[in-house]
């Protein structure tokens, strides 16, 4: 049986999803955690294409990201039971988002770039938690497809059912949260609220089962690889 870290990284995955999918919906064309698409988007905005104000969406974006991953950084240098201090923060980052939005005080575009700092923040934050990427999958994905290509799944088949869980686990999350924009708007940024404390708890309550978690032991498949850094 895998150890609680293996869950905990499907919830994060799946935060991530609907957190992207939250901010891209309601504050508009600009992603939380994806910054490889934001780059994208501000040359796509500097060309004259897309909705006004992109730009400005994406700078906030990116900067939020860059000092969620410094901040993460420092508290995982300076404290001890690093994960559970680098998610605490995010919990408590995404919870002050949600609120804002399900009381419906997110009322200018003010605040709108105000909430997308804080979920940007929380994703950074959240790169910081596992070597194992859980907010970017591009590297994630090339490494899984070069695998396929050279034939080498029957050696890697296990850690590869955890790399294709966590693909959906973005899916789902992403779709998730789309359903709660469309069918109860003020609860639309709470999936990624409830995965990331779910995680939280798998990552405090102690795991008996032997098995080192992520992090520890033999590296993953996708771990470390260069094609999934930003």
């Amino acid at each position: 049986m895998p150890g609680h870290g293996e869950g905990a990284l499907l919830l994060l995955s799946g935060a991530s999803g609907a957190a992207d999918a939250f901010v891209f919906l309601c504050v508009g064309q600009v992603f939380a955690g994806v910054m490889t698409g934001n780059l994208v988007l501000l040359g796509a905005s500097a060309a004259g294409a897309g909705e006004d104000g992109v730009a400005l969406k994406v700078a906030v974006a990116l900067g939020a990201y860059f000092c969620g991953v410094a901040a993460g950084a420092l508290m995982a240098g300076r404290r001890g039971p690093r994960v559970r201090v680098l998610l605490g923060a995010e919990v408590v980052l995404l919870g002050a988002a949600a609120a804002l939005w399900g009381l419906e005080l997110v009322t200018s575009y003010g605040d709108r770039l105000g909430l997308l700092a804080l979920v940007a923040v929380a994703m950074g934050v959240q790169g910081r938690v596992r070597v194992t990427p859980t907010n970017y999958f591009t590297g994630t994905l090339t490494s899984l497809a070069g695998r396929v290509a050279l034939r080498e799944l029957r050696e890697l088949r296990g850690g590869d059912g955890w790399v294709l869980g966590r693909l959906a686990a973005v899916v789902a999350g992403a779709a998730l949260a789309a359903l709660a924009e469309r069918w109860w708007s003020p609860g639309a940024a709470l999936g990624a609220v409830v995965m990331a404390a779910g995680a939280l708890v798998l990552e405090t309550v102690p795991y008996r089962g032997g098995r080192p978690g992520p992090g520890k032991g033999k590296p993953r498949p996708d771990r470390g690889n260069p094609a999934g850094a930003v």
